[in-house]
Order: C-alpha cells, then sequence, then structure tokens
C-alpha cells in the first residue's frame, strides 16, 4: 500500500520528535516511520548505569521541560525513555511503529520511501535515524584469533556480566571512560586510549558543553575564527562514577595495543595482557544504509548539507547526526534549533500547508 503525505521523518528517536513537534507546530502534513517496537529511541538499549551528562534544564525537548528525577542530578536512561515517551504522547505525534525503513528512491516530483509495511510518496523526507544502529569497529590484527568474548558499546549492560574476569575497554572518550569506571570495581581491568585521556574540568558538564556548541555556532555565522567548541576542552567529561574511578587511581590508560592474541593483546614491545573479554568502545557512524538509492555519500560517509539539506537532494533533510547536521544536534537540548530550521525551511516550500 503507498501512502502520501508532505513529510515523512525517518526515525523516532529524540531528533524525530524534536522534527515532529515542529512540523505539527507549522501545520504541515507528516508521519514518523520508527523502527523501534516502543518509545524511547536509542536509549531504552544503553547499559544500565548510564546518566546524562546534564541536569534536566539543560536535557529537554523543544516545548516541554524534562521533569526532575527523584534522588538524581544528571537523570538515567530509564528516566529518559519515560520523558520521550510522554513527550510524544502529549504533543499526539503521528507515530508508525515498528516500521523499518528501507530505502528512500526518487520518484518525480517526490521522494519514495519504502519500509517493510508500506509505502510512503512525500515531498519532502528527514532523517533521523541517528548513530547507535551503526557501531564502528576498529581493524586490529589478530583479531579473529582472539578466544574470548569480543563486543561494542552498544552490547555492554552491566559489571554483573564481567564480575571477577580481565577485561579491556578500547576507547579514550565518554562511553570507554564510563563503562571502565563501571568494570574497575568489579573485573581486573585494563583501560586502552589511542592517545592519553583528556578529561574535562570536573565542574563542567552538559551545561557548560552547550554553551561552548552555542559559541562556536555563533562564531562561525558571523565570520569570526573557529573556536574549536567542544573538542577543544576535552574528551570525558568527569561524571561522578568517572571523577570517583580516576581519583581512586582505577582509570590509568595503556596505550593502544599492536594485535590481539588468541588469550588476549600484545603491544608493539612484546608486552602482554591476558583478557577473557574486549569491550570496543570505538564509536558510532551515521546510520544512512536506507538513502543509499539516492548517491549522497561522500568523504567519512557523510552527506553534504546546507545547514541540514543535503545539497545534492533538496528534498532530503538530516538531523541529529552531529555537527555536520546542526551544532549538538546529536543532544537532546541541541536538536531543537535544527529541527525548528528544517521545518520551517520545509514549510515555506510546501504547497499543502494547513492553515
Amino acid at each position: 500500500m503507498t501512502h502520501r503525505t508532505d513529510v515523512v521523518v525517518i526515525g523516532g528517536g529524540q531528533a524525530g520528535l524534536a522534527a515532529g513537534y515542529h512540523l505539527r507546530r507549522l501545520g504541515l502534513d507528516f508521519v514518523i516511520l520508527d523502527a523501534q517496537p516502543t518509545p524511547g529511541g536509542a536509549w531504552q538499549h544503553t547499559w544500565d548505569s548510564l546518566h546524562l551528562f546534564s541536569p534536566v534544564a539543560f536535557s529537554s525537548l523543544p516545548g516541554r521541560p524534562m521533569p526532575v528525577q527523584s534522588g538524581e542530578t544528571y537523570p538515567d536512561a530509564g528516566h529518559v525513555v519515560q520523558y520521550l515517551t510522554d513527550y510524544e504522547r502529549r504533543y499526539e505525534l503521528p507515530i508508525m511503529r515498528p516500521v523499518a525503513v528501507q530505502a528512500v528512491h526518487r520518484d518525480g516530483a517526490f521522494l519514495r520511501v519504502e519500509g517493510d509495511t508500506g509505502t510512503w510518496r512525500a515531498r519532502t523526507v528527514i532523517s533521523a535515524t541517528g548513530t547507535w544502529w551503526r557501531p564502528f569497529l576498529p581493524t586490529v590484527p589478530g583479531q579473529g584469533t582472539f578466544r574470548g568474548r569480543q563486543l561494542h558499546t552498544v552490547e555492554y549492560r552491566s559489571p554483573r556480566d564481567f564480575a571477577g574476569q580481565r577485561v579491556i575497554v578500547v576507547g579514550g572518550g565518554n562511553s570507554g571512560a564510563q563503562i571502565a569506571a563501571d568494570l574497575a570495581h568489579a573485573t581486573e581491568l585494563t583501560w586502552v586510549t589511542q592517545r592519553p585521556p583528556r578529561f574535562l574540568a570536573d565542574d563542567i558538564d552538559g551545561r557548560a558543553l552547550f554553551d561552548v556548541a552555542t559559541a562556536r555556532r555563533k562564531a562561525l555565522e558571523s565570520g569570526r575564527a573557529d573556536t574549536g567548541g567542544v573538542a577543544s576542552l576535552g574528551d570525558i567529561v568527569a561524571v561522578p562514577p568517572v571523577r570517583e574511578a580516576r581519583d581512586a587511581g582505577l582509570l590509568k590508560a595503556s596505550p593502544m595495543f599492536s594485535r590481539l592474541t588468541a588469550d588476549g593483546v600484545e603491544w608493539a614491545d612484546g608486552t602482554r595482557a591476558t583478557a577473557d573479554a574486549v569491550i570496543w568502545c570505538t564509536g558510532f557512524r551515521p546510520a544512512l544504509s536506507h538513502l543509499g538509492p539516492l548517491q549522497l555519500r561522500g568523504r567519512r560517509g557523510h552527506i553534504a548539507t546546507d545547514g541540514t539539506r543535503a545539497v545534492d537532494e533538496p528534498r532530503l533533510h538530516l538531523l541529529g547526526y552531529g555537527d555536520w547536521t546542526g551544532p549538538a544536534s546529536a543532544t537532546l537540548i541541541g536538536v531543537g534549533r535544527p529541527a525548528r530550521e528544517a521545518a520551517r525551511e520545509i514549510a515555506g516550500t510546501s504547497p499543502s500547508r494547513r492553515t
């Protein structure tokens, strides 16, 4: 069955909901297609101890502040899932789930969105599928010979699963530091990073990071020099569990090993360490396979954009994948502005806007 609408939003996580909020306010006909069977986006699949970097005042989508979580300065992932669930209900967003979008094709004046439960023809498509669904694993010599368990951030849940084991955590970003801190008391931990870890000052959290990202955006928009943004401050937010493990001397990073062995890893100088598991906290890539038929991807898998609009396909907007689709657009508070700008641009070109 083929449906027709002004806008199809692909993805029902935080970016898709922010887009839906602004599309509804502007009176457009739209549908949000979400591959997940339940609300909450990627937040419902994170590890048990994950908390936000920011208090609720700096963790909200447009229109509705996130409620305070009792006993928590920084809300946990379950609280975020509940907030997103309530958000889509409050604004009665037209979400269809589970719908897995397989491909987007050009179809005359429309874009044709093909899903596993039907097809939609739309004048505009907003892709908001994020990165969680495309974990990145580096290629390392000996990877196939290691007899232990290898998993990515997306598969990690709790230190209970590794109690008493020898675990190597690879990655010097926030996920690597948080998972290493999570495991530090229950395992024989080796934390491995590509370069020495850079912790942000202890008093910096998501509030300050949002201010820094905003200052960078304003500088770039006014033609001033790039301030470097958040990356200029460091790589790791010292959230309380990370700070405690670091101050207890439990987060001492080793340099990256040169290869895996059957029972562990080996460094270039011949030093070895045995391991029962290796957890790769090595980041993500944008989940854009559904846009393959449009043939838009360039360097690093990104699609060239002007704001959120794809340069080579102006009927397509990309939202929430990182700074290249809007400063801080991969965060709860940061996605609101580019979502609003995308919705306004779409409304200005839509012949069927409701009044």
